[in-house]
């Protein structure tokens, strides 16, 4: 990210355009993605395994533990760009959220209320209960569009299901964008059946961009793999420098900031993975430099950090605030930091 742009933008941004040195104005806006850490409700739903999130379950599920969650994935939510953008994200992406009682309850939130988010979410089969979900704010993106793409194991295996991917299509700054929602299986399957996921994901998008070349597509989620892994880097074409993104491949900025920077979104025994990764079609890159910004552009990515959001001493200091630990309610937040891209359009 460049200081000098996001100073500008800081000092002049009251509204969704500003003006720079070359008298353009630039339209900008915040694209995020966050693992809520299973946002369950305290009810059961028919044919799900969500006994744990009960009151008499083992986590001992009830309507205090219930609310502060909400109001702690609120904060965040809300909180989410506004490092450069005092309106915060237009467009964020969820990951472990039990059903649409759990998203109304978290659209009531006051902070999330008073910013008018709205939220796309459909029932999947994932046999735990969890979905993911588009949250939006609608006077910036505007929703045409939106379906499950089913994931399928390519081993023939019909026993188990998991997340599908929800694609949502729409405009943002006047320009097509499909986001892809993504929660690829978890570690404790083996590895191909996240490449699985990374060549279903890529298919997809193959699909748009043949039917629609103006689609500006970012695919974003929980992948439960790095940047580096075959998944992401092989089989969805998510590539380390700009450089190399060929058509129909993505531009995945975070590659630099795991093993450059050595910067993670979860914590496991010591060392940082960075799962939590939003990537951007060849048509959202400034390839030449020339920062003409024409039509939806990447110009800044971090890895979202609160004080709230860490763990402020002990074993774990500066690791993620989980909203349990060790089976004992701490009143966190999530096990993985949220992160953010910034876009810009000259208007």
């Amino acid at each position: 990210m460049k200081h000098t742009f996001f100073t500008l933008v800081s000092v002049l941004l009251l509204c969704a355009a500003y003006t720079n040195a070359q008298n353009r104005r630039l339209m900008v806006h915040a694209v995020a993605f966050y693992n809520l850490e299973n946002l369950f409700d305290t009810c059961h739903d028919a044919g799900k395994n969500d006994y744990d999130f009960l009151p008499d379950g083992s986590y001992h599920w009830d309507e205090n533990k219930y609310t502060n969650k909400l109001a702690n994935m609120a904060r965040t939510l809300c909180d989410l760009g506004t490092d450069k953008l005092p309106y915060g994200a237009s467009i964020i992406g969820v990951s472990e959220v039990e059903n649409d009682k759990a998203l109304d309850d978290l659209m009531a939130q006051p902070n999330m209320k008073e910013r008018g988010y709205k939220y796309i979410h459909l029932e999947g089969p994932d046999k735990r209960g969890v979905d993911c979900a588009l949250i939006y704010n609608p006077k910036a993106f505007k929703v045409e569009k939106y379906f499950h793409k089913l994931y399928v194991y390519e081993n023939g295996d019909t026993t188990r299901a998991t997340r599908p991917f929800l694609c949502v299509q729409g405009k943002l700054a006047g320009d097509n964008l499909t986001v892809i929602v993504c929660h690829w299986p978890s570690r404790a399957s083996e590895n191909v059946f996240r490449e699985y996921a990374g060549k279903q994901v890529r298919a997809l998008t193959d699909s748009i961009r043949l039917a629609d070349p103006s689609q500006h597509i970012m695919v974003m989620g929980d992948m439960n793999d790095d940047p580096d892994n075959t998944s992401m880097a092989k089989y969805l074409g998510a590539r380390r420098k700009m450089k190399d993104v060929g058509e129909g491949d993505f531009y995945n900025p975070w590659w630099d900031v795991l093993r450059s920077k050595g910067q993670g979104t979860l914590s496991y025994q010591g060392g940082w993975n960075l799962f939590d990764q939003i990537v951007c079609s060849r048509n959202m890159l400034d390839l030449d430099g020339k920062k003409e910004y024409k039509g939806l552009t990447l110009y800044g990515y971090h890895i979202f950090k609160r004080d709230y959001l860490l763990q402020q001493e002990g074993k774990y200091k500066n690791t993620p605030k989980r909203t349990t630990s060790g089976g004992v309610w701490i009143n966190g937040y999530s096990d993985h930091l949220p992160t953010v891209t910034y876009l810009v359009k000259a208007m």
